[in-house]
């Protein structure tokens, strides 16, 4: 059989693993990111407000809140690819109700946040697994890279899937953008079912999932730079979801020009987020966290403008600034915790990692339309902004945070300088931030 070209391109540490589940991570953010701006549309043209645009992606969040703890210790206990494809096929099947119900116009506010919850159910899984997957796939030595790539592709497809999702949500409507997310996941489900694990060790019986996950929250506690990040990003994130989740597209509804616009905006984040991540390819900042703690600051720009709110291209170079920034924050964090978390303990501090980092992203979302109402849209847009700013300058007072510092090229306790590099997709990006 002849193989195709990309794989015989592909980086000599890049194994057969991580080339297809780079690929499917590419499949899945095409058509995710063109479904996060038609679902936003979708219940503005089922004549909700803001207020209805919260209630959904608060719908989608909670359960990916209160799953995460499970989904992180379950995936330290089962076959970590397994447990990704179950997620991708609950993913496919909620979404795909979720286009039929659009297209017929028969959806309904209750229906809309159910499915979007069943959504945020399979990511609660999914993506410690995912995290567990690739953290331990790759070699101390090739780490750095190996991250900045899959990143580099990941969001590459994110800036696609953005500008075309946002394109075709203005010409065919939001129903059949959403079928496409569905159909995207179930061909990255398809490739994840083929992977080859048989070079990955069977798990130790642990002594109970409880017991696992007192496990996993010693590792997470005893390290102040990991705690001490998590809870800056359940601030950053939760602000920024409702800026771009809530205000964004009514900002764009109101005063930009409506779907296109908007998705132009998301798709140059996703360019930068490109360009930052094949920044990382190449630098290797001695001090990780300082890095990357430091370019959160500029991810408060997009609320600011959104808040003025300035013109689309003002709005686009910001969006730019902010992905480019935010993904060297991403690839330090993904390499920090390479470096210090031991492989068998992956998914269950990942879990951690998450939960903390969206635990605050449902209240916010549901909050969005009574702020709104309460001080005015720029108001609540200047406080997102301010609030970013403000959580970042707080977490470098960490002493960890600004000393901690890569090993360059010292065998660590993920993976092994023998083991075969693999990979996994976040359906948000590696990070927090998705």
């Amino acid at each position: 059989m002849t193989t195709p070209a990309a794989f015989r391109r592909r980086p000599a540490w890049a194994g057969r693993n991580y080339t297809m589940l780079t690929a499917a991570a590419v499949v899945t953010n095409l058509g995710s990111h063109g479904a996060l701006i038609a679902a936003a549309f979708a219940v503005l043209e089922a004549g909700g407000d803001g207020g209805d645009v919260g209630l959904v992606a608060a719908a989608r969040t909670l359960p990916l809140v209160l799953f995460l703890l499970i989904g992180g210790a379950v995936a330290d206990r089962l076959p970590r690819h397994r447990v990704m494809v179950a997620a991708n096929t609950l993913n496919c099947l909620s979404q795909a109700v979720f286009a039929v119900l659009v297209l017929t116009g028969e959806a309904r506010l209750w229906q809309m946040m159910l499915l979007s919850a069943l959504g945020g159910t399979g990511q609660a899984f999914f993506n410690p697994a995912a995290e567990g997957m690739l953290l331990s796939s790759v070699t101390a030595e090739q780490a750095g890279r190996a991250f900045a790539l899959f990143r580099f592709a990941s969001q590459g497809a994110t800036m696609t899937g953005a500008a075309v999702g946002g394109a075709l949500v203005a010409v065919i409507g939001p129903g059949w953008v959403l079928a496409v997310d569905a159909a995207a996941f179930a061909i990255a489900g398809a490739m994840r079912a083929l992977l080859d694990v048989s070079h990955i060790p069977d798990r130790e019986p642990g002594h109970g999932m409880l017991a696992d996950l007192r496990d996993g929250w010693r590792e997470f506690v005893g390290r102040p730079w990991l705690w001490a990040i998590v809870v800056q990003f359940s601030l950053v994130n939760a602000v920024i979801v409702a800026a771009d989740a809530v205000y964004g597209p009514q900002v764009a509804r109101d005063h930009l020009g409506g779907a296109g616009p908007w998705g132009l905006a998301l798709a140059l984040f996703g360019a930068g987020n490109a360009v930052g991540a094949l920044l990382m390819t190449r630098w290797k900042p001695r001090r990780l966290l300082l890095v990357g703690v430091l370019c959160v600051f500029p991810f408060a720009l997009p609320s600011a403008a959104l808040a003025v709110p300035a013109p689309v291209a003002v709005l686009c170079v910001t969006m730019f600034v902010g992905g480019m920034s935010i993904e060297v924050f991403g690839v330090s964090w993904m390499t920090a915790l390479h470096q210090e978390i031991p492989e068998e303990k992956l998914s269950r501090v990942s879990a951690y990692d998450w939960f903390g980092s969206v635990s605050m992203v449902p209240l916010a979302a549901a909050l969005a339309g009574p702020a709104e109402s309460a001080f005015g849209r720029p108001a609540a847009l200047w406080g997102c902004a301010g609030l970013c700013v403000a959580a970042t300058a707080a977490v470098l007072c960490i002493r960890d945070v600004r000393t901690l510092t890569r090993r360059s090229a010292e065998p660590v306790a993920v993976g092994g300088p023998g083991a075969e590099p693999g990979s996994a997709d976040a359906e948000g990006a590696v990070g927090r931030l998705g």
